[in-house]
């Protein structure tokens, strides 16, 4: 089991590259995982703080002035200067504009950690990004939700990232507990293991992430194609944009996992409050949003490398 975790953890990209294809080229194992995903994410988020431990996790008081600081700007200001600028050009009721505006609005997904330590990055303080973004998700949402009414009410779209911040709060505390009690000291050998679990359980959520994509495939590849494109624009841009504002701030050592959470969110919170007839290009859309998120450990290393190299 060691070898076979640790193979995992070596050829890390692939298998995030094998649960992309498996999601799109086994749409039953995709459905049947759907029911699973909330169960998943619980373990994943488990793994991720067994492998990381609180030590690693836990900032001083003074993180959290930067922490509030980059929660106020990537989930409230962006959102609603990315609002503005569609509404001048007269765009601000297209479907583009309302899943611009979401992902942009969402905080970090609950995968953003094992992101971070697949591009070699600080788990730690991503983990901290994720749990101060979350727990702020409810207030930063509400001045989105009075500009965008065809969301629903706030009360579903808050209650749901509640929920979610229960679920992380509950599953990290779970995991943290089990590294003090089984791994307080772990070997290399352990810490090998522990990252090619993360791994496996990160590469086989996107399988049921994927239910919705294969179908629209076969009905409308043309559609797919442009929601795949604005994906890959909406994630990567505002990585990119992220990274090169902070690479010559005193925030330039959290640079790297500030940018995963500026372009890996978790828009899939929204699903509970959104009309049948605005989620059904949605649910196409987090199809399509998986794609850059699994990929950028792929296709953007050298960017992060680049942005945050000393010279």
């Amino acid at each position: 089991m060691h070898r076979f975790l640790w193979l995992a953890s070596t050829h890390a990209r692939l298998c995030l590259i094998v649960g992309l294809a498996a999601g799109l080229l086994l749409p039953g194992l995709a459905r049947a995982l759907v029911p699973w995903l909330p169960h998943m994410v619980a373990a994943l988020l488990t793994i991720t703080a067994l492998r990381i431990g609180h030590r690693a996790a836990m900032g001083a008081a003074r993180d959290l002035r930067w922490g509030l600081a980059a929660v106020a700007v990537l989930q409230l200001a962006v959102p609603l200067v990315l609002l503005f600028v569609l509404t001048v050009f007269g765009l601000q009721d297209t479907p583009a504009a309302l899943v611009i505006v979401l992902a942009s609005a969402a905080p970090a997904i609950t995968g953003s950690v094992n992101l971070a330590l697949i591009l070699r990055l600080d788990g730690g303080r991503m983990m901290q990004i994720l749990v101060l973004g979350t727990a702020a998700f409810p207030l930063t949402i509400l001045p989105v939700l009075t500009v965008l009414p065809q969301l629903g009410p706030a009360s579903e779209v808050i209650l749901s990232a509640l929920k979610l911040l229960g679920v992380i709060l509950i599953s990290t505390t779970l995991g943290f507990c089990l590294r003090a009690w089984i791994f307080s000291r772990p070997t290399e050998g352990q810490v090998r293991a522990l990252d090619g679990a993360s791994v496996l359980a990160f590469s086989f959520i996107v399988v049921g992430l994927m239910a919705a994509l294969n179908p629209a495939l076969r009905s409308d590849p043309l559609s797919v194609a442009k929601w795949a494109v604005l994906a890959f624009a909406i994630s990567y841009v505002l990585q990119g944009l992220t990274l090169v504002v902070l690479r010559r701030t005193a925030l330039r050592p959290i640079a790297g996992p500030l940018a995963i959470g500026a372009g890996n969110r978790n828009i899939a919170l929204f699903l509970v409050a959104l009309p049948a007839d605005v989620l059904a290009p949605l649910m196409v859309f987090i199809g399509c949003w998986q794609l850059p998120m699994y990929l950028t450990p792929i296709l953007l290393p050298r960017l992060y490398a680049k942005a945050l190299s000393n010279d």
